[in-house]
Parts: C-alpha cells; structure tokens; sequence
C-alpha cells in the first residue's frame, strides 16, 4: 500500500480543525438499542456548522496550501458537503475558490455553498453527476494553474476526516465493537481505519453503499478500482462512479465488510429518524442505519457507532422521499385501469374494486385513446402489501385491469 494516515497526521489535523470544526456528540439511541438489543451510538456528524463532516478534511487541506497556492486560488468538484466545506474554508481564511456542483444537485446544497463562500466563492453548475462535474473542475484547474481540492482521494482530506475516530476514541472507553461508515468516495472510511487500525484494531469497520451506486464494493469484488458506468444519483452524497485510488486501496485491504442497502429502506430511515427521533438527515447520512438489519444478531450485545454523515436535505425533496419509501414497501401501487366509457365506471371502481383501506393518490385520466376502454394511470397506496393480490384480482374479474406499471421501470419513469 502506497498511503496509509498516520496517527500523528491525523492528531496534526486534529489541532488544524480545531478553529472551526466542533467535536461533534455521540449519543444513545435507546429506540435502535432496544430494537437490536446492542448499544447503538450515533456519532453526529450532521451537527456541524456546515451540517456534515466534510467541513474536517476540506480545511484541513486547504489550509496546508502554500502562500503562492492560495494566491492562486482553488478548485473542487462537489455533489454539495464537500463545496460547502470548501466555501467555509476558502472564506475563513481569504483564498479565492471556484466550486463546480452537479446541475441536480438539491437547491439547499447550493444556496448554503453560496452562503458559507460568500464573496470568496464562485459556484458553478455542470453535469448531471458528481463525475461530470469532476471533469470539468479538473479541466478549469489545469487551465487557469490552480489547486484542485479533491473530495475524497487526497491524504490531507483523508487525516481531516480521521479526526472524527480519534474523537469517538476519546468520547467512549468502552472498546467499539462495530464502526458503519457510509462509503461515497471513501475519504471518511479511509480515515477512521487509519485510526482504528493503530489504537484499536478489533473494532470492526463496515463501510455502506446504496445499491445504485456501488462503487466500491464493486472495486473490492473485482480487485481493482473499477468505474461504473451508471448510478442512481438519488443518494447523492454517496453517488460517485468511480472510488479514489487512495481510498480504494486502504479500503480493500482493511475494511471488516461491505455492504449495500436499497434506496426505498433508506427513504423510510429517514422518515423514522424524523418522526420518531426529531433527527434530520440527508440520505446518505442515514445509510448507516439502514443497514443495521442484516446485522442484527451479529451486533447484538455490542457496542455499536453508527456516523450520521450529513444533515443537508431539501425539504422539497420529502415527497420524493415518502414515495421511495411506499414503494420499498410494496404499500404505493401504480396500473394502467382501464374504465369502461359509461356512466358509473369510475364510481364502481372505487366502490367495488378498491379494498375499504386502499386510496387513490395519483389519477391521470384520458378518453382519448379507445372508444370502449379510456386508460387512466392510477397510483394506489395499500394498508398492507397483502393487500395487493386481491387488488389485482378484482380488477381482472371486472375488466378493469390494463398493466401494472411498479416493475416495468422504463414505462413506469415515463409515465408518472
């Protein structure tokens, strides 16, 4: 292995971080320890000012930077806690930064990067991924001989975010028996085994990935570090293509597990972390979480920290959030009906073919298409995914029943 933290560049880091970044909490969960029966912390990353951990490894690079490189200034590429890490920074200490961000990336991300920046930042919107945006960065930094501020694959950034482990170390003197990690690029992941590894090399660390963009899981399985040629962006905080070289390999070599979980059960984390715990996180700051179900008897009894990495969530984004998670659930159902064109199809319908619990939540109707059939797509959400067959089973015996659109995802995109 070419890298690997040391502990004394991470305790260096710590003292460097120390004017800007606080020692985040780490609190009880009694709601997940006594559903998991172990002692489940929470290491609250989403409380810093900047509402993630990025803030630690962005200002603890920049500030290494040379007089010559400040004047300069700098560039990075963000799907938004990076940027707004790099924005704090560049106002703190008066460099000049230029920002690029994913054109999709939530609205809140980009106005507090505006807001942290302030005149010391510009922000610019390229490409539909982080990826893109990365491309772009790197070609305006060798143009205009700048310092490119990496998210995730510089060893400055990875001793930034190593501080968060040797804050658990000291916040907890209990041994730690399991560490979960959201893994996005792998900065995070890479620093905490950096101190875990040398001061307490029995706690497991496992890393987390959403199932539509497993980068580094997919790196590990194949040995090399592999870009993938699609994702799912809905996770942004955790959607890259392509894991850094760095972290990959320290990474691979020193990782307990990887593990993925689908974006649908982290919609529904987030919805509890809300209702239950008054918590705000983004998606990718409740991956940790999500994934504690397949580890639940080998966790039991232990001391377990899960990071909540990021608390930047567009509020405009709920809706979305509540849908994935019906979806996950098989509880939000979506057909092609079509109604018979008389008087009383839609009323029979509703009366005669929906169970007393289930309810319309999407109609989109039409009598353009057929003379004895008009079409109308449907969104029906159910009390119980055993609800569903019976559902479909009135429809066919009344001919109401056109398609059922929840597993033909191209259509169902289309369409709704």
């Amino acid at each position: 292995m070419s890298y690997f933290p040391s502990i004394a560049a991470i305790r260096s880091a710590s003292e460097t971080i120390s004017q800007v970044a606080s020692v985040t909490p780490l609190t009880k969960s009694n709601r997940l320890s006594d559903s998991y029966e172990a002692n489940i912390l929470l290491k609250r990353e989403d409380l810093h000012q900047v509402r993630s951990y990025k803030i630690r490894g962005a200002f603890n690079k920049i500030s290494s930077l040379t007089v010559e490189e400040r004047e300069n200034g700098i560039v990075c590429a963000s799907a938004g806690n990076h940027a707004q890490g790099v924005a704090f920074a560049c106002n703190r200490l008066g460099i000049k930064g230029t920002v690029y961000m994913p054109s999709v990336t939530p609205k809140q991300k980009i106005e507090q990067t505006q807001m942290f920046g302030g005149e010391w930042v510009d922000v610019v919107l390229e490409g539909d991924t982080f990826d893109d945006s990365f491309k772009s960065a790197m070609q305006f930094c060798n143009q205009h001989n700048k310092t490119f501020i990496h998210p995730f694959d510089d060893p400055k950034v990875i001793e930034g975010q190593g501080t968060v482990g040797l804050e658990l170390l000291q916040q907890f003197q209990k041994p730690i028996d399991y560490i979960f990690v959201a893994i996005g690029g792998g900065g995070l992941a890479s620093g905490l085994l950096g101190v875990f590894k040398t001061l307490s090399p029995r706690t497991k660390i496992i890393g987390v990935e959403p199932e539509g963009a497993p980068s580094m899981k997919t790196s590990i399985d194949n040995n090399k570090n592999t870009e993938l040629e699609k994702i799912d962006k809905f996770i942004d905080g955790a959607a890259v293509q392509k894991v850094g070289d760095l972290t990959f390999e320290i990474c691979k070599e020193n990782l307990y597990n990887m593990s993925l979980v689908a974006e649908g059960k982290v919609c529904q984390t987030i919805l509890d972390l809300y209702n239950r715990d008054a918590i705000v996180v983004e998606p990718a700051g409740a991956l940790t979480i999500t994934v504690l179900d397949a580890y639940a008897q080998e966790i039991k009894g232990k001391n377990v920290v899960c990071i909540l990495s990021g608390s930047n969530n567009d509020i405009t984004r709920t809706a979305e959030i509540k849908e994935r998670a019906l979806l996950y659930a098989r509880l939000k159902h979506y057909f092609i009906v079509r109604f018979p064109q008389r008087p009383g199809a839609l009323k029979q319908f509703v009366a005669e073919i929906l169970g007393p619990t289930d309810d319309i939540t999407h109609f989109e109707y039409s009598k353009k298409s057929s003379r004895e059939n008009a079409p109308a797509i449907v969104g029906i959400e159910l009390k119980s995914p055993e609800d569903l067959k019976p559902l479909i089973e009135r429809m066919k015996d009344n001919n109401f029943f056109g398609d059922y659109l929840n597993d033909k995802p191209d259509l169902f995109q289309y369409l709704i």
